[in-house]
């Protein structure tokens, strides 16, 4: 069970104290409120609180544009508008609160993105549980030969044991070593704050994650990307869910401009205009370096 007792004690308390509101709210997030959804072997992703809905953005898309856009566009083609031409500000009307459990190592790149507020369990104060990241056999891969930050072909046979192997037993002895150092068995026992500096990056933490809605679409834009590291990968696939029946009308925007879509230079553009003219056109022709006709290619084939 990814939750402590304590945590389905709170939760359980906060379901039994529901109160009625005035606010506006989502009914496809209200379902997701004290769920927590799993992610790897010990993680989770649940939602903690919200503001805001589709008709949030499109309030305050209106109140900056005046009234007129209202009898021209619809709520769904307005927030598409706004999707299509970057506007920002409507999109920051809504935001939310997870609490998310997950490894250090995933806590650190996810962390990279400075658009949230945050608040993480502290080793200082508290010991952290007997908990670690230990990859499925088909999450182990060798270091690629063409990316420097991606994977290369899945580990197979004795060599996958072998990994496996040493993760789980280098992890236990950390462990053992973290809980030997704090004991206080006829001895003060070292600081909690100098005994969590043993841990391995694999060692679950936790925190409360709030962001707004335009900062968590550029989130997911990167780590639910296919090319994103597979264990943050499902972390943000699990939020686009969520996302999703929080306020549908802006995710599919999303969906279609961003995560669809694709961003040429300008370059690329006259390339585009030159071929359709009935040009060929070659990397050599093209003004680009061998990387960027790469992509160009993979984008237009």
């Amino acid at each position: 069970m990814p939750l402590s007792d304590d945590q389905l004690a709170d939760i359980e308390a906060a379901r039994a104290n529901a109160k009625p509101t005035l606010r506006a709210v989502s009914p496809g997030m209200e379902k997701h409120l004290y769920t927590a959804q799993p992610v790897l072997d010990h993680g989770f992703v649940r939602v903690v609180d919200y503001m805001g809905d589709d008709s949030a953005i499109v309030q305050a898309a209106r109140v900056s544009y005046g009234a007129g856009t209202k009898h021209v566009q619809s709520d769904a083609g307005l927030i598409r508008y706004l999707m299509r031409h970057w506007h920002s500000t409507p999109f920051e009307m809504c935001e939310i609160k997870l609490h998310v459990k997950l490894p250090v190592f995933v806590a650190r790149q996810w962390i990279r993105h400075r658009t949230a507020n945050v608040n993480e369990y502290s080793a200082r104060y508290s010991i952290l549980d007997r908990e670690f990241y230990i990859p499925e056999p088909d999450a182990l891969a060798a270091q690629s030969v063409v990316n420097n930050q991606g994977r290369g072909e899945t580990l197979q046979g004795e060599e996958a044991e072998r990994v496996l192997r040493m993760l789980k037993q280098d992890s236990d002895r950390a462990y053992d070593h973290y809980e030997e150092m704090l004991s206080q068995d006829g001895q003060a026992g070292l600081a909690r704050e100098l005994a969590r500096m043993n841990l391995p990056a694999n060692v679950y933490t936790q925190w409360y994650w709030k962001v707004d809605l335009h900062n968590l679409f550029h989130f997911l834009r990167l780590r639910a990307d296919a090319h994103a590291q597979y264990e943050i990968r499902v972390y943000a696939d699990a939020i686009c869910e969520m996302v999703k029946d929080w306020v549908p009308a802006a995710y599919s925007a999303f969906e279609d401009y961003r995560m669809g879509g694709v961003q040429i230079s300008g370059k690329g553009v006259e390339c585009l205009r030159r071929m359709l003219a009935g040009e060929k056109v070659t990397q050599e022709t093209s003004g680009m370096s061998k990387g960027e006709w790469r992509e160009f290619e993979g984008i237009i084939k």
